[in-house]
């Protein structure tokens, strides 16, 4: 992590205004950009490679306006009094191939939601990606379950499959890979050892609308797939989320779930409340938001998808900056954000902190992402409480401690540089800009040292 540590939210607010904070003293003109080997670094006096913002986000669509004023005005903006919701929930499975959606309040309930209606249970283990948002793993911490950390293939970002098994136990309900980034986890192998384990597969992506794996949406590849919609995301409405999946049953449970447990569809037991269950739902006025959102997802994401390729074919030159790998069988990754390792000893021994100020100074908005959140600890506190004293014995949580060692991991963390999705919606000379700034921080690493 960053010495002062900046969140992904935090980051993608700042990049998303187009400010950068370097400029302000330049006093150049906004629309100034400087060609490579400009000579001195920003960071020392230079004059920074850009000076110009970068997309905003999110986007409004003023036509929207209209059908939000009609909510407002109609007074159902509850989803059991309208109908823009169940609209939303059938135009979003259909976006993705999937049979049925439920939305949800947040990325986080649909992840909860997925998890209890697939019975993970108090006592139960989950292997988990440990490269993520600290919402996957609290949300099995949620369920009283135990969050297994399976270690990250440093060149890909996501869950390594071949490490996997070995952290199965007789608990081990789940399996819960995350398409971190907008990037597809490896899902073959990781299906493949779900099946031969008899263990429940729910996807995280909650940065992965219209990511694609063999040509088919992640979220739609597991027992379940989750989202999220919020302010930062690719389909924005403030807060927001989903879950998708191909068994109508499985699904009318979700729905009942996230509906205070009554009845619904084919899930119809006795009782009023047949099931435990919560308020998780989704508000009117959010799906409007949301319909007109996806008008412009598809074409955003081929954009993101087509920069991001640009900028790994010219990045991968660069001693010292290693560009993310996709795993095989990606056939688009979405890219939330845009990730590459720096190399501190091609860089003569310059720290990770120093080229980030150094980049972000050339105008490109850069932060070094998530750290070694297996060590959070929110994990030491679930450990250590009455409940999980309870549900587990001490040789298991002592063991647990001893096990939740990821070097590879640990390493990544120390190495990642992200960049953020709305710096992908511009064109390819501005993919051009980060280039030539990297390049041009490279160029004067000894000038930081």
């Amino acid at each position: 992590m960053n010495d002062t540590p900046v969140s992904r939210r935090e980051f993608l607010a700042v990049t998303s205004t187009g400010a950068v904070a370097a400029l302000a003293a330049s006093g150049l003109a906004a629309d100034t950009v400087l060609t490579r080997n400009a000579g001195k670094l920003a960071l020392t006096g230079g004059q920074p490679v850009r000076t110009k913002g970068w997309p905003g986000w999110p986007v409004w669509d003023p036509s929207a306006e209209g059908d939000i004023l009609a909510v407002l005005r109609s007074g159902n903006w509850f989803r059991g009094q309208g109908t823009r919701v169940t609209e939303f929930e059938k135009r979003y499975a259909e976006l993705l191939g999937a049979k049925r959606c439920v939305a949800t309040a947040s990325g986080t309930t649909a992840l909860v939601t997925a998890l209890h209606t697939l019975g993970v249970d108090a006592g139960d283990e989950v292997i988990v990606s440990p490269y993520t948002f600290v919402a996957s793993y609290n949300v099995i911490f949620m369920v009283k379950a135990l969050p297994v950390f399976a270690e990250t293939d440093p060149e890909t970002f996501t869950i390594d499959p071949a490490r996997i098994e070995e952290r199965i136990t007789d608990r081990t309900r789940a399996i819960l890979p995350v398409h971190i980034l907008g990037l597809p986890a490896a899902m073959d192998p990781i299906l493949a050892i779900a099946r031969k384990r008899n263990l429940v597969v729910v996807e995280d992506a909650c940065q992965a609308w219209l990511a694609e794996y063999n040509q088919r949406k992640c979220g739609t590849l597991g027992d379940l797939g989750c989202f999220s919609f919020q302010n930062s995301k690719h389909l924005p409405s403030g807060e927001g989320g989903a879950v998708v999946g191909n068994d109508e049953q499985l699904v009318d449970r979700c729905h009942s779930y996230h509906n205070c447990g009554r009845a619904f569809g084919s899930f119809q037991p006795a009782g009023g409340n047949p099931i435990r269950g919560t308020n998780f739902r989704m508000q009117e006025f959010q799906a409007v938001i949301l319909m007109s959102q996806m008008k412009r997802l598809e074409a955003d994401t081929q954009r993101r998808w087509e920069n991001g390729q640009y900028l790994t074919s010219r990045l991968k030159n660069i001693p010292g900056i290693v560009p993310h790998k996709l795993n095989p069988g990606t056939t688009r990754a979405v890219y939330h954000l845009y990730p590459f390792r720096f190399k501190s000893e091609q860089f003569g021994g310059v720290s990770r902190n120093k080229f980030l100020e150094a980049l972000s100074a050339e105008g490109v908005p850069c932060a070094g992402g998530y750290g070694p959140q297996h060590k959070d600890g929110l994990i030491e506190e679930a450990l250590k409480s009455r409940g999980y004293q309870r549900l587990f014995s001490k040789e298991r949580l002592d063991r647990y401690r001893e096990e939740n060692v990821l070097p590879r991991h640990t390493q990544l963390c120390r190495e990642a540089v992200w960049l953020s999705q709305n710096m992908l919606l511009g064109s390819k000379e501005d993919m051009d800009d980060i280039v030539k700034a990297v390049e041009k921080v490279y160029e004067n690493r000894d000038k930081l040292a």
